[in-house]
């Protein structure tokens, strides 16, 4: 990365990088995405994915999910009596979290050279690849991703973590693109997501004055590219009521040397540690 691009990140809080993915490689993971979805079965398993009643709807089947591959549906993917209002392909939200691992084609793509180099010129000296999740977007019933700050949900100690999305179509205002608030990272950390003594998570609040949403700013990105975000950068996106999918994946990396807390929702067993590149 050059020197003027380490600048914009550390001021902006994210970084959009064109044409990072070749478009053979984001059609090769869609199409791995849509096969993982055609052999899923999802009878007796709905759990469904909201950042709006996180709390509510944190199963045990979302909690359990750091070492595995599991699937998560869009809200309003049902109708009243609880059945699928279209095909299961086009009902998921998405799936996580733990692709990179388990799967040979995820692997790949999130073990590159280049994401290698990408980290590295970020400060993360000792990287383990933390969680990964394919997004969906459905078209017309894409549900929205209330603002928020991925160290709410990934907290490490000191905060050596960077996520990374990658557009696997072109992303624009119509069918839901991620929306930023510049400069936001310095704003601190407003909640944690942790998990709660009994079971299930809950928000812990740190900062409860509301985000400055007059300064969100869209991010319309084409195929291939790759966007940067900061831990602390409150992002968004909203609902997709288009006739065009959004998909996108999503990967969090963070430094070996950094403390990651057990009350994190995010766990994994012994047997199946973080590893690296």
């Amino acid at each position: 990365m050059t020197s003027a691009e380490l600048d914009q990140y550390e001021r902006d809080g994210f970084l959009v990088l064109e044409d990072f993915v070749p478009p053979e490689a984001c059609d090769a993971l869609r199409g791995r995405a849509n096969e993982l979805v055609r052999e899923f079965d999802p009878a007796g398993v709905v759990s469904i994915f909201s950042t709006r009643e996180q709390t509510r709807t944190s199963d045990d089947y979302f909690l359990e999910s750091g070492d595995k591959i599991r699937f998560f549906f869009e809200e309003n993917a049902f109708n009243s009596d609880g059945r699928l209002q279209q095909s299961k392909v086009h009902s998921i939200n998405k799936i996580g979290h733990a692709l990179h691992d388990l799967d040979p084609a995820f692997d790949r793509f999130s073990r590159t050279n280049q994401i290698k180099q990408l980290v590295s010129d970020l400060g993360i000296n000792d990287p383990l690849l933390l969680q990964s999740m394919y997004i969906f977007k459905q078209p017309r019933i894409g549900g929205e991703v209330t603002c928020h700050q991925d160290a709410t949900f990934l907290f490490v100690e000191p905060l050596r973590m960077v996520g990374l999305w990658f557009a696997l179509e072109d992303a624009g205002v119509e069918n839901g693109c991620l929306w930023v608030i510049p400069g936001g990272q310095k704003l601190g950390l407003k909640s944690r997501f942790r998990r709660a003594e009994g079971g299930g998570a809950r928000f812990e609040t740190l900062d409860d004055s509301p985000w400055p949403e007059e300064k969100l700013q869209p991010l319309e990105v084409r195929k291939g590219t790759l966007i940067v975000l900061h831990p602390l950068l409150p992002h968004l996106s909203r609902e997709n009521r288009s006739s065009r999918s959004r998909h996108a994946y999503t990967l969090h990396v963070i430094d070996a040397s950094s403390e990651y807390p057990a009350s994190n929702w995010l766990q994994r067993p012994a047997e199946m540690p973080l590893r690296g590149f």
